[in-house]
């Protein structure tokens, strides 16, 4: 479905978003490879300023199983590149450390057993300046390799794969060091100097309805080539027509202050609002005499704050709320009498209601506020799906009608996860501009939160 156009970054333009990577066996011309060395040195050098304000210490923490430190996602964007395109692209390329093939491998079990993931953190080894050395060798082989040698069409589809892998863990770099930062009592600062752009008007903006009429709708990517902003990854198609019926969806997302209001009508204390497993999850994660509240809330004498890369800071009540899980945003939809929507009615109100520059405007990484911010649309052209939070859909994460992952090792990438988890849609605050499109369905399990996930409400017609 392409309604309206969402690619392009606002940020990285060049000449392979003009083109398609269309035969796979051809080799790429001089501009299409001079592209891709930019494109892959822009985005590796993102990676790399992030992790400017962290010193070595805060780089090994790992501050539960589902995090990792920000040294293994330096490394472990560096082995993908390695092992899916030098050890056999270039030829007479040289590993830089065999023993890294088995400890910076993340899931990929056709490989090899990866090393235990809850046990990242006890990697004091090798040291953060051997990563650094890691990425510096990576950087300069890729560059020879797209240099020196022909590279086709299909070998392009494997680095810009890569290339989106690593903006992925950007945004898991910065989730887990707030994850980790905010286990220190004195709640630290990721950066000092981040605005946080608290809202000083009273009560936000109502939320409006929008409304979608039923019809038949073509969701999904249409899988029409690789180029960098053409990209999408495997799990988004292939391209399908879904009827859809009448609906309709909020024009922004539930504010703290809304879901303040959840939390001091007894929502964490009633069961009837809980799926079972949620109710479950809750009753087993709430300390003695400590009140149940989204992830990073904190209550001190009787004011409510909420711990950000900028530290602690008081509660916004007109941002979004943030860092809910699965089972929270469920919960919380249905003490306000409605429901989630699921990913086909988001996408297709995405492409329906977004604003036409959409991808430029969203808050995402590059504002770099890396926080979510109050939303005031002004009317139905005005609506901003995309960026601030991923919004959980009421969609279980399962394959598209059609789909086959590949049955080479990176066919690991998506498909086997398409069990137990939920489908989020739209990107957040630390989502890389030039990586968010409408048809990307990220993934989580329900009971997760560390994640920037906010909440979008959605309704029957009647």
């Amino acid at each position: 479905m392409s309604l309206i156009s969402d690619t392009g970054s606002g940020v990285y333009t060049n000449v392979v978003s003009e083109q398609v990577f269309d035969d796979t066996n051809r080799d790429l011309s001089l501009d299409e490879r001079a592209a891709l060395i930019d494109q892959f040195h822009w985005v590796r050098r993102e990676t790399e300023s992030l992790t400017d304000p962290l010193s070595a210490e805060d780089m090994q923490l790992q501050s539960m199983a589902d995090t990792s430190p920000s040294k293994w996602h330096l490394a472990h964007t560096s082995w993908f590149f390695e092992t899916f395109l030098l050890r056999d692209a270039l030829p007479g390329y040289r590993v830089f450390d065999q023993s890294f093939h088995h400890i910076f491998n993340s899931y990929y079990n056709s490989l090899g057993q990866p090393f235990s993931r809850p046990q990242r953190g006890l990697l004091s080894r090798p040291s953060i300046e051997q990563v650094f050395s890691y990425r510096a060798h990576i950087d300069r082989h890729i560059e020879q390799w797209l240099i020196e040698e022909d590279v086709t069409a299909a070998q392009a589809e494997l680095l810009t794969l890569g290339i989106h892998h690593e903006q992925q863990h950007q945004e898991l770099l910065l989730t887990d060091i707030k994850h980790a930062f905010s286990q220190n009592p004195v709640y630290p600062a990721y950066r000092e100097d981040l605005d946080q752009f608290a809202d000083e008007v009273d009560g936000g903006t109502p939320l409006e309805w929008l409304h979608v009429p039923e019809d038949h709708y073509t969701l999904g990517s249409d899988g029409e080539g690789f180029g960098f902003d053409s990209f999408s990854f495997d799990n988004e198609g292939p391209a399908h027509q879904r009827f859809q019926p009448a609906f309709r969806i909020a024009s922004r997302l539930i504010t703290n202050g809304e879901y303040l209001e959840f939390l001091q009508d007894g929502g964490y204390r009633e069961p009837r609002l809980w799926l079972s497993d949620g109710w479950s999850h809750i009753q087993q994660t709430t300390k003695p005499g400590v009140q149940q509240a989204p992830l990073y809330w904190r209550e001190i004498d009787g004011e409510w704050f909420q711990f950000t890369l900028a530290g602690l800071q008081p509660l916004d009540l007109n941002a979004p709320v943030c860092h809910v899980s699965f089972y929270e945003a469920d919960a919380y939809a249905s003490w306000a009498g409605r429901r989630l929507p699921t990913e086909f009615e988001w996408e297709i109100a995405a492409w329906l209601h977004s604003k036409k520059d959409a991808v430029q405007t969203a808050n995402l990484l590059e504002n770099r506020r890396f926080q979510p911010v109050a939303e005031y649309p002004t009317d139905e052209r005005d609506v901003q799906l995309l960026g601030n939070l991923w919004q959980w859909t009421a969609s279980a994460y399962a394959p598209y009608p059609g789909y086959r992952a590949s049955s080479e090792a990176v066919g690991e990438y998506n498909g086997k996860f398409m069990c137990n988890q939920m489908v989020l849609r739209g990107g957040s605050c630390v989502t890389p501009r030039s990586h968010i499109r409408i048809s990307y369905r990220n993934f989580f399990y329900p009971h997760q939160a560390w994640q920037f996930t906010g909440i979008r409400l959605a309704g029957d017609v009647q």
